[in-house]
């Protein structure tokens, strides 16, 4: 299968700031390939010098099959653009704005008229086609951005952070209508820090830390190591002095790590007897609210992986205005 997308060597410096520092990866035609990383490792720049915004230091790139190291809009009749930040104008109504896109890419008034009818249907906008913009919803500001990144009907789309600050609701909406454009055979390259969405859309994923890649592989192969391992997860009130001290002290070969104020994470290669390890905690004076066994998530490997820890990711979820 030939590649929609093949970097290689790709370097890009904001004065003494490297933020992409020599990355290579390829992706392939038809694929759904997450970007993940937490904010400022240089996502944003990536997708910015592979869709002509930006250009790089040092590195090639190839789109479709085209050179576009020196000639950065060489293949943009191939592409589709989501920028994280909205990029329509908010005094057009949500129709106007769709014709003025497709006007750009060449398309001729019935035809851009015809799809963008379209479009607003296909992503619920019909009743505020005749809206201006700038009074929608961000849930709403988004599904209208990415009508426009396809409106042309390109074979490779960028999504820079599709669902962020946005409604769960909007966020679900979203991401389906994501998955059908997969399944109707665009190319879809997904910048994201949500660790959770990755997971569900996409079948290959980069780690993005720093500006560099640390791991490249599929969902299933990344998650392949942990499923070997068996977890429990305790939560509990009262707190206890030195308590992950005390359990590694008392059940040798199981591995403990407190979760943030009255979580205990327990992993260990041996299936673990959880009754023992709350008779343990409740006569040490802990009230133990709930012990659950845990599935491996691609949220482990990216913690065991890059080393940042998953609740820093959170953070960043929620300065950005939404629970996703």
């Amino acid at each position: 299968m030939n590649d929609a997308i093949a970097v290689e060597g790709l370097k890009k410096r904001f004065a003494a700031v490297e933020a992409v520092s020599d990355i290579s990866f390829s992706v392939r035609q038809g694929e759904l390939f997450g970007f993940l990383g937490p904010n400022g490792a240089g996502k944003t720049t990536t997708i910015n010098m592979l869709t002509g915004l930006a250009r790089p230091d040092a590195g090639s790139i190839h789109i479709g099959g085209i050179d576009c190291t020196d000639k950065p809009r060489a293949a943009q009749h191939l592409i589709g653009v989501v920028p994280d930040e909205s990029n329509l104008y908010p005094e057009l109504t949500g129709f106007e704005n769709l014709c003025f896109c497709a006007a750009l890419y060449g398309l001729g008034k019935a035809e851009r008229q015809e799809r963008a009818k379209k479009l607003l249907d296909n992503f619920g906008l019909a009743q505020a086609s005749n809206r201006k913009f700038g009074g929608y919803s961000k849930g709403m500001k988004r599904k209208l951005t990415i009508a426009a990144g396809i409106i042309h009907q390109p074979e490779i789309l960028f999504l820079d952070e599709p669902t962020t600050g946005i409604d769960v609701a909007s966020a679900r909406q979203l991401r389906q209508l994501i998955a059908d454009l997969h399944r109707a055979g665009t190319t879809i390259f997904l910048t994201t820090h949500y660790i959770e969405e990755a997971e569900r859309l996409c079948a290959r994923i980069a780690f993005i830390v720093s500006g560099r890649i640390v791991q490249t592989d599929t969902v299933e192969h990344l998650i392949q190591p942990v499923q070997e391992k068996h977890v429990v997860q305790i939560a509990y009130a009262n707190m206890l002095n030195d308590i992950r001290g005390k359990l590694s002290e008392s059940f040798p070969g199981i591995e403990f790590t407190t979760q943030g104020q009255g979580l205990i994470w327990v992993e260990a290669s041996e299936p673990i007897r959880v009754g023992p390890l709350v008779r343990f905690l409740e006569d040490q004076g802990a009230e133990v609210a709930e012990a659950r066994r845990m599935r491996p998530s691609l949220e482990d490997i990216f913690v065991q992986i890059t080393g940042i820890e998953a609740n820093a990711m959170r953070k960043e979820k929620e300065k950005a205005g939404g629970s996703q």
